[in-house]
């Protein structure tokens, strides 16, 4: 039996202080822990790993392991791969020598399993690029969609960007076709209404080319706006955005057989808009609507509900005898949030609480 080292330290604290009778006692409870205390208390490491076990009745012989080694080096089986050597000697040879993952293992034990062929060595993909937000317009995302239309094959475009930190929907437009020119001027415009002008802001996108264009680049930087991207082919990495353009396709009112025209589309678009910025108590943000925790009234909105609770508990105390539900503002958002970072750590620990 393995123990994690919290569960060995446990273990210790409650053994230490303990007669060896006691010792006995959580014996009958933990399958094998009177000897793993007994190593522990000389300190001993645990040397299992280490021990001389014999070998399994079934394992390949030295000559057995040459062998395969001499089928993999062969002329006409030198560049293929395990798959196709063990298929080739049953069909060709009428035989069965090793089973084709031990051919792999033992390639791998001398060195000789490689990338081969002209193809590039697949890259590991890395962490993806993380952003902390403390305010709004700190850290925006944005996404284009297809919207239909009542022509089958005929789609509008629709550009959606959103604020990380509050959730509100910054801008939503929708246009007959994507192009770069859309693409800058969307971002333009956003930035001027919302006055970020020349202050720190990041904008994530995934990595298509239409959030890569030259023409988009030179607006970010004229704006000073810090691009930032997904990994490639990895839709996880723009999570609110995707996340958000499936609660508007999925909208009771979302027309599944299209819009009659562009016009219908826009009309539709400018609705869900208000809706979900004024009316959508989002889970995420202690369900208060994205434009009061952009404007900072989620404050009051969330010490109005704590009081309203307080107030219930001290005439109900038998029904509400636990602590109340914790309405206190949520004063970080993440984008793309490292589960081993101890700050975020702590800060899920002070939003559960």
């Amino acid at each position: 039996m393995k123990y994690s080292d919290e569960r060995r330290e446990s273990i210790r604290k409650k053994l230490l202080p303990a007669h060896i009778l006691i010792v006995s006692e959580v014996a009958k409870e933990e399958e094998g822990i009177l000897n793993a205390y007994r190593r522990w208390a000389r300190g001993d490491e645990n040397r299992r790993s280490e021990a001389n076990r014999p070998l399994a009745r079934h394992t390949l012989t030295p000559e057995e392991h040459q062998h395969v080694l001499d089928i993999c080096h062969r002329p006409a089986f030198v560049s293929l791969p395990p798959g196709q050597i063990v298929t080739r000697l049953l069909d060709e040879e009428v035989r069965y020598v090793a089973s084709e993952s031990s051919y792999y293992r033992i390639l791998r034990e001398h060195g000789e399993q490689h990338h081969r062929g002209r193809a590039r060595v697949p890259r590991p993909e890395g962490d993806p690029q993380r952003h902390r937000v403390t305010q709004p317009n700190g850290c925006w995302t944005w996404e284009i969609t297809y919207l239909p239309s009542l022509v089958r094959g005929q789609f509008y475009c629709l550009y959606m960007i959103v604020d990380v930190f509050s959730r509100k929907i910054i801008t939503a437009e929708v246009f007959e076709q994507e192009s770069m020119a859309n693409n800058s001027s969307v971002n333009q415009r956003v930035v001027l209404h919302e006055g970020c002008v020349n202050q720190p802001l990041v904008l994530h996108a995934d990595n298509g080319s239409a959030m890569k264009g030259s023409t988009l680049q030179a607006t970010l930087q004229r704006l000073n706006i810090t691009p930032s991207y997904s990994r490639p082919q990895d839709s996880n990495d723009n999570a609110i955005s995707e996340s958000l353009l499936r609660t508007c396709k999925y909208r009771p009112n979302f027309p599944t057989d299209g819009y009659a025209d562009l016009s219908a589309a826009q009309q539709w678009v400018v609705g869900f808009l208000q809706w979900y910025n004024h009316e959508h108590r989002h889970s995420a943000i202690r369900f208060v609507t994205p434009a009061e925790r952009h404007a900072g009234q989620d404050l009051a909105v969330l010490a109005k509900r704590d009081e309203i609770y307080v107030e219930a508990k001290r005439k109900h105390p038998i029904r509400l005898s636990g602590s109340t539900r914790n309405w206190t503002p949520r004063k970080t958002a993440w984008l793309n949030p490292d589960a081993e970072d101890p700050v975020h750590q702590q800060n899920q620990q002070l939003e559960m609480a």
